[in-house]
Protein backbone atom coordinates (compact mmCIF):
# COMPACT_ATOMS: atom_id res chain seq x y z
CA UNK A 1 0.00 0.00 0.00
CA UNK A 2 3.06 2.48 1.07
CA UNK A 3 4.72 1.90 -2.39
CA UNK A 4 1.27 2.00 -4.45
CA UNK A 5 0.60 5.45 -2.67
CA UNK A 6 4.07 6.59 -3.55
CA UNK A 7 3.91 5.58 -7.33
CA UNK A 8 0.39 7.71 -7.25
CA UNK A 9 2.26 11.04 -4.92
CA UNK A 10 3.41 13.35 -7.76
CA UNK A 11 6.48 15.73 -7.04
CA UNK A 12 6.20 19.45 -7.36
CA UNK A 13 8.11 18.95 -10.29
CA UNK A 14 5.02 16.47 -11.77
CA UNK A 15 2.39 18.54 -10.70
CA UNK A 16 3.67 22.01 -12.22
CA UNK A 17 4.74 20.65 -15.41
CA UNK A 18 1.75 18.08 -16.08
CA UNK A 19 -0.52 20.10 -14.47
CA UNK A 20 0.28 23.69 -16.54
CA UNK A 21 0.13 21.30 -19.60
CA UNK A 22 -3.25 19.69 -18.81
CA UNK A 23 -4.96 23.09 -18.51
CA UNK A 24 -3.52 24.26 -21.09
CA UNK A 25 -4.26 21.10 -23.81
CA UNK A 26 -7.71 20.63 -21.72
CA UNK A 27 -8.94 24.20 -22.06
CA UNK A 28 -7.83 24.56 -25.69
CA UNK A 29 -9.88 21.46 -26.36
CA UNK A 30 -12.49 23.16 -24.68
CA UNK A 31 -12.27 25.92 -26.68
CA UNK A 32 -12.12 24.54 -30.27
CA UNK A 33 -15.36 21.82 -29.12
CA UNK A 34 -17.52 24.24 -27.71
CA UNK A 35 -16.81 26.52 -31.23
CA UNK A 36 -17.32 23.87 -33.14
CA UNK A 37 -20.79 23.08 -31.14
CA UNK A 38 -21.89 26.84 -31.36
CA UNK A 39 -21.62 26.53 -35.19
CA UNK A 40 -23.66 23.32 -35.56
CA UNK A 41 -21.36 20.64 -35.73
CA UNK A 42 -23.25 17.91 -33.95
CA UNK A 43 -22.52 16.87 -30.04
CA UNK A 44 -21.90 13.30 -31.65
CA UNK A 45 -19.03 14.90 -32.92
CA UNK A 46 -17.49 17.42 -30.84
CA UNK A 47 -17.92 15.15 -27.37
CA UNK A 48 -16.20 12.58 -29.30
CA UNK A 49 -12.89 15.24 -30.70
CA UNK A 50 -12.56 15.73 -27.41
CA UNK A 51 -12.37 12.39 -26.24
CA UNK A 52 -10.02 11.63 -28.53
CA UNK A 53 -7.18 14.43 -27.55
CA UNK A 54 -8.14 13.56 -23.78
CA UNK A 55 -6.94 9.89 -24.06
CA UNK A 56 -4.12 10.54 -26.60
CA UNK A 57 -2.66 13.19 -24.59
CA UNK A 58 -3.19 11.01 -20.83
CA UNK A 59 -1.60 7.87 -22.69
CA UNK A 60 1.46 10.38 -23.81
CA UNK A 61 1.93 11.10 -20.08
CA UNK A 62 1.13 7.71 -18.21
CA UNK A 63 4.30 7.14 -21.20
CA UNK A 64 6.56 9.95 -20.07
CA UNK A 65 5.29 10.49 -16.48
CA UNK A 66 4.10 7.13 -14.73
CA UNK A 67 1.08 7.20 -12.55
CA UNK A 68 1.70 10.34 -10.77
CA UNK A 69 1.46 12.39 -13.69
CA UNK A 70 -1.55 10.84 -15.20
CA UNK A 71 -3.06 11.27 -12.16
CA UNK A 72 -2.25 15.01 -11.93
CA UNK A 73 -3.20 15.11 -15.68
CA UNK A 74 -6.73 13.16 -14.93
CA UNK A 75 -7.44 15.76 -11.90
CA UNK A 76 -7.07 19.30 -13.87
CA UNK A 77 -9.46 17.54 -16.70
CA UNK A 78 -11.62 16.35 -14.60
CA UNK A 79 -11.88 19.83 -12.99
CA UNK A 80 -12.61 21.49 -16.28
CA UNK A 81 -15.43 19.49 -17.39
CA UNK A 82 -16.89 19.57 -14.00
CA UNK A 83 -16.81 23.29 -14.03
CA UNK A 84 -19.03 22.87 -17.54
CA UNK A 85 -21.28 20.83 -15.79
CA UNK A 86 -21.69 23.60 -12.65
CA UNK A 87 -21.79 25.91 -15.42
CA UNK A 88 -25.13 24.02 -17.18
CA UNK A 89 -26.97 24.16 -20.19
CA UNK A 90 -25.82 27.33 -22.65
CA UNK A 91 -22.18 26.79 -21.85
CA UNK A 92 -20.37 26.42 -24.67
CA UNK A 93 -18.22 23.50 -23.38
CA UNK A 94 -21.21 21.90 -21.53
CA UNK A 95 -23.02 21.81 -24.62
CA UNK A 96 -20.35 20.39 -26.52
CA UNK A 97 -20.29 17.24 -24.23
CA UNK A 98 -24.32 17.02 -23.32
CA UNK A 99 -26.49 14.76 -25.81
CA UNK A 100 -29.93 16.27 -26.67
CA UNK A 101 -30.77 12.21 -26.45
CA UNK A 102 -29.45 11.97 -22.78
CA UNK A 103 -32.52 14.42 -21.66
CA UNK A 104 -33.59 14.49 -18.75
CA UNK A 105 -29.74 13.34 -17.60
CA UNK A 106 -27.48 15.42 -19.57
CA UNK A 107 -25.15 15.86 -17.05
CA UNK A 108 -25.35 12.66 -15.43
CA UNK A 109 -24.06 11.52 -18.72
CA UNK A 110 -20.75 13.74 -18.44
CA UNK A 111 -20.24 12.61 -15.10
CA UNK A 112 -20.60 9.26 -15.32
CA UNK A 113 -18.54 8.71 -17.74
CA UNK A 114 -15.87 10.82 -15.99
CA UNK A 115 -15.73 9.00 -13.06
CA UNK A 116 -15.37 5.68 -15.02
CA UNK A 117 -12.64 7.32 -17.00
CA UNK A 118 -10.73 7.87 -13.88
CA UNK A 119 -11.42 4.94 -12.47
CA UNK A 120 -10.64 2.45 -15.45
CA UNK A 121 -7.39 4.40 -16.16
CA UNK A 122 -6.11 3.89 -13.12
CA UNK A 123 -7.11 0.72 -12.31
CA UNK A 124 -5.83 -0.51 -16.20
CA UNK A 125 -2.56 1.17 -14.83
CA UNK A 126 -2.33 -0.34 -11.41
CA UNK A 127 -3.30 -4.02 -12.93
CA UNK A 128 -1.81 -3.74 -16.46
CA UNK A 129 1.31 -2.02 -16.11
CA UNK A 130 2.96 -0.52 -19.06
CA UNK A 131 -0.28 -2.41 -21.47
CA UNK A 132 -2.30 0.54 -19.88
CA UNK A 133 -1.53 2.29 -22.74
CA UNK A 134 -3.28 0.05 -25.25
CA UNK A 135 -6.51 0.51 -22.96
CA UNK A 136 -6.14 4.33 -22.86
CA UNK A 137 -5.73 4.23 -26.69
CA UNK A 138 -8.19 1.82 -27.46
CA UNK A 139 -10.77 3.36 -25.90
CA UNK A 140 -9.62 6.91 -26.71
CA UNK A 141 -9.23 5.87 -30.65
CA UNK A 142 -12.28 2.93 -30.82
CA UNK A 143 -14.93 4.56 -28.99
CA UNK A 144 -14.17 8.05 -30.22
CA UNK A 145 -14.90 7.27 -33.57
CA UNK A 146 -17.93 4.43 -32.84
CA UNK A 147 -20.52 7.18 -31.80
CA UNK A 148 -20.16 9.94 -35.02
CA UNK A 149 -19.48 7.21 -37.61
CA UNK A 150 -22.66 5.27 -36.13
CA UNK A 151 -24.64 8.88 -36.45
CA UNK A 152 -23.66 9.33 -40.01
CA UNK A 153 -23.22 5.98 -42.05
CA UNK A 154 -25.19 3.68 -38.97
CA UNK A 155 -28.23 1.22 -40.83
CA UNK A 156 -28.11 -1.64 -38.74
CA UNK A 157 -28.92 -0.49 -34.75
CA UNK A 158 -29.28 -2.27 -32.01
CA UNK A 159 -30.18 -1.73 -27.79
CA UNK A 160 -28.09 -1.68 -25.52
CA UNK A 161 -28.43 -1.48 -21.58
CA UNK A 162 -28.13 2.14 -20.01
CA UNK A 163 -28.56 3.97 -16.54
CA UNK A 164 -31.61 6.32 -15.61
CA UNK A 165 -34.20 4.32 -18.29
CA UNK A 166 -32.53 6.70 -20.90
CA UNK A 167 -33.12 4.79 -24.28
CA UNK A 168 -29.73 3.61 -25.93
CA UNK A 169 -28.70 2.41 -29.53
CA UNK A 170 -25.18 1.72 -31.27
CA UNK A 171 -24.93 0.16 -34.48
CA UNK A 172 -23.09 -2.00 -36.67
CA UNK A 173 -21.31 0.22 -38.29
CA UNK A 174 -20.34 2.47 -35.57
CA UNK A 175 -19.06 -0.77 -33.80
CA UNK A 176 -16.95 -2.15 -36.78
CA UNK A 177 -15.57 1.12 -36.86
CA UNK A 178 -14.58 0.65 -32.97
CA UNK A 179 -12.72 -2.41 -34.29
CA UNK A 180 -10.34 -0.69 -36.86
CA UNK A 181 -9.63 2.53 -34.49
CA UNK A 182 -9.36 0.54 -31.71
CA UNK A 183 -6.53 -1.72 -33.28
CA UNK A 184 -4.63 1.11 -34.39
CA UNK A 185 -4.76 2.38 -30.94
CA UNK A 186 -3.69 -1.10 -30.09
CA UNK A 187 -0.71 -1.21 -32.35
CA UNK A 188 0.73 2.38 -31.63
CA UNK A 189 0.82 1.27 -27.71
CA UNK A 190 2.13 -1.85 -28.06
CA UNK A 191 4.78 -0.13 -30.79
CA UNK A 192 5.43 2.26 -28.19
CA UNK A 193 6.36 -0.66 -25.81
CA UNK A 194 8.36 -2.67 -28.58
CA UNK A 195 5.94 -5.93 -28.25
CA UNK A 196 3.30 -5.11 -31.87
CA UNK A 197 2.55 -8.44 -33.36
CA UNK A 198 -0.37 -7.26 -35.78
CA UNK A 199 -1.84 -10.35 -34.35
CA UNK A 200 -2.21 -8.94 -31.05
CA UNK A 201 -3.25 -5.30 -31.79
CA UNK A 202 -5.72 -7.26 -34.04
CA UNK A 203 -6.75 -8.86 -31.11
CA UNK A 204 -6.77 -6.43 -28.94
CA UNK A 205 -9.36 -4.03 -30.94
CA UNK A 206 -11.49 -7.07 -31.62
CA UNK A 207 -11.52 -7.45 -27.39
CA UNK A 208 -12.09 -3.92 -27.16
CA UNK A 209 -14.99 -3.57 -29.86
CA UNK A 210 -16.67 -6.60 -28.34
CA UNK A 211 -16.55 -5.07 -24.59
CA UNK A 212 -17.77 -1.49 -25.93
CA UNK A 213 -20.48 -3.58 -27.73
CA UNK A 214 -21.99 -5.13 -24.67
CA UNK A 215 -20.80 -2.37 -22.13
CA UNK A 216 -24.14 -0.58 -20.35
CA UNK A 217 -24.23 3.14 -21.93
CA UNK A 218 -22.47 5.12 -20.01
CA UNK A 219 -19.71 2.73 -18.21
CA UNK A 220 -17.65 2.10 -21.80
CA UNK A 221 -14.92 4.27 -20.64
CA UNK A 222 -14.33 2.07 -17.81
CA UNK A 223 -14.93 -1.11 -19.63
CA UNK A 224 -13.18 -0.59 -22.85
CA UNK A 225 -10.04 0.68 -20.75
CA UNK A 226 -9.82 -1.92 -18.35
CA UNK A 227 -10.48 -5.17 -20.34
CA UNK A 228 -8.09 -4.63 -23.39
CA UNK A 229 -5.51 -3.55 -20.95
CA UNK A 230 -5.79 -6.84 -19.11
CA UNK A 231 -5.82 -8.82 -22.08
CA UNK A 232 -3.15 -7.72 -23.74
CA UNK A 233 -0.92 -8.06 -20.36
CA UNK A 234 -1.99 -11.15 -20.58
CA UNK A 235 -1.77 -12.09 -24.20
CA UNK A 236 2.04 -10.83 -24.52
CA UNK A 237 3.14 -11.10 -21.35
Amino acid sequence: MTDLLRAMLPSPVTIAVVGAAALALGGGAAWVVARLRVRGVRVAYTRKVFHFTIFTAAAVVHATWDLAGTVVFGMVIAALVLAAVRRGEGDGFYEALARDSDRPHRSLFILVPLVTTAVGGLASALLAGPHAAVGYLAAGWGDAVGEPVGARWGRHPYRVPSLAGVPATRTLEGSFAVFLMASAGSAAALGSLGDAPWWGWLACGLVAATTEAISTHGLDNLTVQIVPSLFAAWLLA
